[in-house]
């Protein structure tokens, strides 16, 4: 594949193959939350591991969240190591191991195994994200900053690429294991290898090609839990003058949590409550993902015709319908439309975002405002599937109704959204403190 990127795009001394490299790590780690986190091992740990307890979506989603706030409180201290050291690439390497070993170790999980299984959970997906933080802190050190969203975009659509190549082997797998009379405690395991291996073979690619410009500064700070804390906080005190980006913050934490919901549970929700089969399953979020690519690249270019706040506002809308016709489907047709509705949006919400923030932050403090944003990210990938998990939990494992009152964080984005002006955001961002 050619990558189509202008010299004057790149850093000097960045070359062409380093930013395929870089891209490729998308390419690679996107399997993971498609298969694991998303379509297949989600649906098998609440069906076949937990055995359909009304607990199980609770343990999932509690499972998911521990693993998000291990990596909110050590990664500001890692990141801090690999400045000191120039050894992000270095620690990539040993992050990416972890989570294409433990991501295999999943085939070891068989039904009523839910301890092990929320254990290896943890560990692989606490793996996952701190690779997913640290390829993105190469982004600035390859592309200038007027590049930056077209070099990210490129790795966002490998990334779709990637996630959907996975799940269609594992998809062709697990067809031709139930034509033998295979069950899910046979064949699932099985995929959980095959994203092992393409996840290490394609993250390869990565470690051949990509380069660490970043000189090493023995003279940096070592970060600790509290500190990073504590300069959290004093980036969010000092943040509040920005009163545009702060209600994009708070409208993020609200409508991200929604859209983790979808990410997490979509596959419990179509397999638990309407009756999907696991195949069936699989082919859902296949499509999801091609309305989900599709939304991100056409809505890209209405951003920039009508507008990124009209567009993130319409998006919204469009999750609010998506809750509300899975909350009330009754057969598989009428859940697939929820969930191309779901596809077109997701895209489209998470760049719409990410782009009016990057118009309303400081110059000048663009590494700890976008440290912010990663922050509210985070606690919105907490906050939302913890929230569905106890919803299901408390009405003895009503989904329909956690759906329901998933619809109401898109409701609070909308509102928390209307009061952000974009063009005083930006006349704020670009004024002399």
């Amino acid at each position: 594949m050619k990558l189509q990127l202008p010299n004057l795009a790149l850093n000097p001394g960045v070359r062409r193959r380093e930013v395929l490299g870089w891209a490729m790590y998308d390419f690679a780690n996107s399997g993971y939350t498609t298969v694991v986190i998303t379509a297949v091992f989600a649906a098998y740990f609440v069906g076949g591991v937990a055995e359909g307890a009304d607990w199980a979506t609770l343990a999932w989603t509690s499972g998911l969240s521990l693993s998000y706030l291990i990596v909110m409180l050590t990664m500001p201290g890692l990141g801090a190591w690999a400045d000191r050291v120039a050894g992000k690439k270095r620690l990539l390497m040993w992050v990416t191991a972890g989570c294409v070993l433990s991501t295999a170790a999943l085939a070891l999980v068989g039904p009523g195994q839910v301890a092990l299984a929320l254990f290896i959970l943890v560990l692989s997906n606490t793996f996952f994200s701190y690779g997913e933080s640290l390829t993105a802190s190469f982004l600035p050190e390859l592309a200038q900053p007027h590049a930056m969203g077209r070099v990210s975009g490129w790795g966002w659509s490998l990334g779709y690429i990637g996630g959907m190549l996975t799940l269609g082997i594992c998809l062709a797998y697990v067809l031709a294991a139930q034509a033998r009379g295979e069950s899910g405690a046979e064949f699932v395991p099985v995929t959980m290898l095959i994203t092992a291996a393409l996840y290490g073979a394609a993250a390869l690619v990565t470690f051949a090609l990509l380069r660490e410009h970043s000189p090493a500064r023995p003279d940096a700070a070592r970060v600790s839990v509290w500190q990073s804390l504590r300069r959290l906080r004093q980036t969010l005190r000092e943040a509040m003058p920005y009163r545009d980006f702060t209600r994009l913050l708070a409208c993020a934490v609200a409508y991200q949590g929604g859209v983790a919901v979808a990410i997490t549970l979509a596959a419990i929700y179509a397999e638990q409550v309407i009756g999907f089969e696991p195949q069936e399953t699989m082919v859902l979020i296949f499509v999801l993902n091609l309305a989900a690519f599709a939304g991100a690249f056409l809505l890209g270019h209405v951003q920039d015709c009508i507008g990124h706040k009209l567009t993130l506002g319409l998006t919204l809308v469009g999750w609010v319908v998506t809750c509300g016709v899975a909350a009330l489907s009754t057969d598989k047709a009428m859940f697939w439309w929820a969930a191309a509705i779901a596809g077109f949006c997701m895209g489209s919400s998470q760049s719409s975002g990410r782009a009016m923030a990057g118009l309303m932050v400081p110059p000048h403090r663009l590494g700890e405002f976008f440290g912010l944003w990663t922050f509210a990210i985070r606690l919105a990938s907490i906050l939302g599937p913890l929230t569905y998990g106890l919803i299901t939990w408390l009405s003895g494992g009503n989904q329909r109704l956690a759906i329901g009152a998933t619809s109401l964080l898109f409701v609070l984005g909308l509102v928390l959204l209307m009061p952000v002006d974009v063009a005083r955001g930006r006349r704020a961002a670009q004024s002399p403190v």
